[in-house]
């Protein structure tokens, strides 16, 4: 009987499996998407960099005693009648003193302003900053204190009032960063005043979901600020 010798299967010409062509693609194109993710996130940083530099310049026009009073027309007024579209928001204190949109020479629709007595942040703050980021998208949240705080002197002074001014002092009172300046400390007042603006910042980062997420996204930035009666000036404390 003749012999039947094996003949050896040529190789498989077809090219590359489906497995071997997409691990190529996504060699080739993951660099390609980390740039484009990298420049996304350096222009939104760029545009908040700009929208912090227009505020302060906002500032520096009121405090010289020039500001230009922006978005006061009619027609401005007429265009946003229906739809805010804010392009910060701004927790700061009750004090009659202390009016954002002035401070930094913004109009009408401009600002997001939440304030409380000395500045102070719980849950319905918390909730009204979540609405402006959520749905109108600001990208900038700014907690301003100021100089010579009358809550923050209160809550200093030792006095307890019993009516409801009395959860303000114990919500000061309470705040980690104030415990930790200590007592003969010749600055406390201005010290005190600084430290309730970091907690509020710190309130923000670490109570809300909705924050930390467009903090992580890139999508917004948050603030502590400082605003001196004396001379008109912001200054920024903190920033993340």
């Amino acid at each position: 009987m003749p012999l039947h010798t094996a003949v050896p299967k040529a190789p498989n010409k077809k090219g590359l499996d489906i497995t071997s062509i997409l691990t190529i693609i996504f060699i080739v194109i993951l660099p390609f998407g980390f740039y484009f993710l990298s420049k996304r996130h350096s222009n939104h940083n760029k545009s908040r960099y700009g929208l912090i530099q227009s505020m302060l310049m906002g500032n520096k026009r009121f405090a010289k005693g020039s500001p230009v009073h922006p978005h006061v027309n009619v027609n401005y007024l007429q265009s946003i009648a229906h739809e805010q579209r804010p392009k910060a928001v701004v927790i700061t204190c009750s004090d009659s003193r202390v009016s954002p949109e002035l401070i930094f020479d913004e109009g009408m629709g401009d600002l997001f302003v939440i304030r409380t007595a000395g500045n102070i942040i719980g849950e319905v703050e918390l909730g009204s900053v979540e609405y402006a980021v959520e749905h109108l998208k600001v990208p900038l949240v700014i907690v301003m204190g100021h100089e010579r705080c009358g809550a923050v002197q209160a809550m200093l002074s030792g006095k307890l009032p019993h009516n409801h001014i009395k959860t303000i002092i114990d919500s000061l009172r309470n705040e980690t960063e104030i415990k930790a300046i200590p007592q003969n400390d010749e600055l406390r007042l201005a010290h005190c005043v600084e430290a309730n603006v970091k907690h509020g910042v710190k309130e923000l980062l670490s109570q809300s979901e909705v924050v930390q997420e467009a903090v992580h996204l890139g999508k917004l930035q948050v603030l502590g600020a400082h605003y001196d009666l004396d001379d008109q000036k912001v200054q920024i404390v903190v920033q993340h």
